[in-house]
């Protein structure tokens, strides 16, 4: 099948478009026919080392953990998914070696859901890493309530503008950290959107000058220390970005694969309360333009790869099989 990989740690350039191995499904798996996968920050991340000292790389390495698609085939012991089903999933396991940029993943069915009929497969490919990251650190760790103000920072990236919508639905205020120019799109999801930069303290000093309940960090480094200023009494510091939020008294969190998590997110989104916004697109082929722009910084909502629908491989090749996994398995982080 093809596929995009890497050999070895380095920049976009070393992304490669070219014939992979086809996945072995396991007992718990679904084969999966891949119609997009999105790009996270942690996929450059890892592509480039920065967690080389978390997660064990087999190369080649193939990129990506978000995927939304089709059903080709379930496993011996899958009975919650059959062959037609469309799902979405956050598909990463403890190391790196097969990720969801290619035109088959065998995907393990805890890391599955059913794809939300209102998306297209552009936008349900956005949503399962972000999701389940805004939705984690909302209801696990910030257990954020009706009432209290939350501080979302890059509120218009790919977790930010979910977590603005999701702390909106369960009646919390939100300030949003954004650019200018994305001021408009954080107000369109329900926040109050402030300017990055020097005096940002001050911007939400205005807004809410008792401090705020809670901090939602995507971004990490000075913003740790501005955040844990901005704190009201007894107020919650939670990042996705940068460990040193513990020196902050806040947490650290690492997404995890969740089905029924997935599950819920994909109901709120047939709700109408959660969407999922798509900045550009790029085919399978272009997958290092898609990093370069995710390295960048300045996206607003998500970046997503395509794969080639029903004019591409029209299923499995003969040398996909059943049987149990090879051992090269996907790997995980925050993005």
């Amino acid at each position: 099948m093809k596929g995009i990989s890497y050999s070895r740690y380095g920049g976009p350039e070393v992304l490669e478009y070219g014939e992979i191995r086809d996945p072995k499904v396991g007992p718990d798996s679904v084969l999966v026919k891949v119609r997009a996968a999105s790009v996270n920050p942690v996929d450059w991340k890892c592509r480039e080392g920065y967690l080389d000292g978390v997660l064990d790389a087999v190369f080649p390495v193939v990129p990506g953990w978000d995927l939304s698609g089709v059903v080709v085939r379930p496993g011996v012991a899958v009975t919650e998914f059959a062959a037609g089903d469309e799902v979405v999933g956050y598909v990463r396991e403890d190391f790196l070696s097969r990720g969801t940029f290619a035109e088959y993943v065998a995907a393990p069915v805890r890391t599955l859901a059913r794809k939300p009929r209102n998306l297209t497969w552009e936008e349900a490919a956005g949503l399962p890493l972000t999701g389940l990251a805004a939705h984690q650190v909302l209801t696990r760790v910030l257990k954020v309530r009706r009432g209290e103000t939350v501080l979302v920072h890059a509120a218009a990236g790919g977790v930010g503008s979910i977590a603005v919508q999701l702390a909106r639905h369960v009646g919390a205020r939100v300030i949003g950290t954004a650019s200018e120019a994305n001021h408009d799109f954080v107000r369109s999801l329900g926040g109050e959107p402030v300017t990055y930069g020097e005096g940002l303290a001050e911007r939400v000093r205005g807004l809410a000058p008792e401090g705020v309940d809670a901090v939602f960090d995507t971004v990490g480094g000075d913003t740790l220390k501005v955040s844990a200023q901005l704190l009201a009494p007894e107020g919650r510091l939670a990042s996705i970005a940068d460990g040193e939020v513990v020196g902050y008294g806040g947490v650290y969190c690492f997404v995890r694969p969740d089905a029924e998590d997935l599950t819920r997110l994909a109901e709120l989104v047939e709700q109408g309360v959660v969407s999922v916004p798509v900045c550009e697109t790029f085919p399978l082929e272009r997958a290092a333009d898609a990093h370069r722009l995710s390295q960048g910084g300045r996206a607003r909502g998500k970046i997503v790869v395509t794969v080639a629908g029903e004019d591409g491989r029209n299923g499995a090749s003969d040398g996909v099989s059943d049987g149990a996994s090879d051992g090269a398995s996907h790997g995980g982080a925050n993005g």
